[in-house]
């Protein structure tokens, strides 16, 4: 038990990764009722852009300095992506039957992955991306922090709360809102729902960015892959913590995030289930969490049931 102090950090870190790629998803269902699949791969594709940006900056720029440069070269290339990927594959397709733009995002997400893979430098194996240097910060004798972790625990909790005040305080969050609740209404009382549905995307763009800088500082490597997985999983946080809700996607990415890293730790010392402890099983638990806490509460933690949108 004295390395749980440790466990629930390292899972409040990876629930924090998550969350942030969640919100995009619950941005753009929220509005739209659309689950864009390609959603991992505008997260892949910022982590690409951020590292591009670091390696065009001068030899022995320190990190401190690269980090905001390579924060806003992720954003434009993710925002760039998911407003592209609104306007062309998804507008078209917004009155038509469900199955079509879900079909159309499971095909964009192959091609970005293979768009990466053919054209980006290097980009069939992963690529190393830049780490904070010096020892992590000891709080205790039991319980370090990285300083990637560090940084992802700071600018996960700063976004979710910064987005919940622009949605709520400002006038276009407020067209979000409306937007989200009657998009016919509102387009009748003046609003641009197309500028609205292209903000959701572009918000969702750019969190996603973030994560995926925050990803590379916590692990040291970024790969072409990297967006299916994480985006599954971002998923399945929204959908745990209530899809169409900032909050719930936080927290959904939380309590999955946890679950992972106790499951990997914990459930191997049961009697009966050492095989089915370590990092190889990680998922199973998830989406085992996942499936159980939709059988009681369909709507997920923080969601609140509504009627289908006519």
């Amino acid at each position: 038990m004295h390395e749980l102090p440790q466990t629930l950090v390292n899972g409040l870190t990876l629930g924090a990764l998550y969350g942030l790629i969640a919100i995009g998803y619950t941005m753009v269902y929220g509005i739209v009722q659309l689950i864009n699949f390609a959603h991992g791969e505008i997260f892949m594709i910022g982590g690409f852009g951020a590292l591009t940006i670091y390696l065009w900056l001068p030899g022995g720029t320190a990190l401190s300095l690269a980090i905001p440069l390579m924060l806003i070269g992720g954003v434009i290339a993710s925002v760039g992506v998911a407003t592209a990927a609104e306007r062309f594959a998804y507008r078209p397709l917004r009155g038509a039957p469900r199955l079509a733009p879900l079909i159309t995002a499971i095909g964009l997400s192959i091609a970005l992955q293979q768009v990466i893979w053919a054209f980006y430098p290097d980009a069939k194996k992963p690529r190393s991306f830049p780490q904070f240097e010096g020892e992590s910060f000891r709080i205790y004798e039991d319980l370090h922090i990285q300083r990637g972790d560090l940084f992802l625990l700071v600018a996960a909790p700063l976004c979710m709360f910064a987005l919940g005040m622009f949605v709520s305080k400002s006038r276009s969050g407020r067209a979000m809102q409306a937007t989200a609740q009657d998009p016919d209404t509102a387009k009748l009382m003046g609003i641009d729902t197309d500028r609205i549905i292209v903000m959701a995307f572009a918000i969702g763009g750019a969190f996603a960015a973030v994560a995926a800088t925050a990803h590379g500082l916590k692990y040291g490597q970024i790969n072409f892959e990297m967006g299916f997985i994480a985006g599954l999983k971002a998923f399945t946080a929204a959908v745990l913590g209530g899809i169409g809700n900032i909050y719930g996607a936080m927290l959904g990415g939380v309590v999955l995030g946890v679950a992972e890293a106790l499951a990997i730790r914990y459930i191997e010392d049961i009697p009966g289930m050492e095989q089915l402890g370590g990092g190889a099983w990680k998922d199973v638990w998830a989406f085992t969490l996942l499936i159980v806490v939709l059988l009681v509460r369909p709507q997920g933690l923080l969601g609140e049931r509504v009627a289908d949108r006519a």
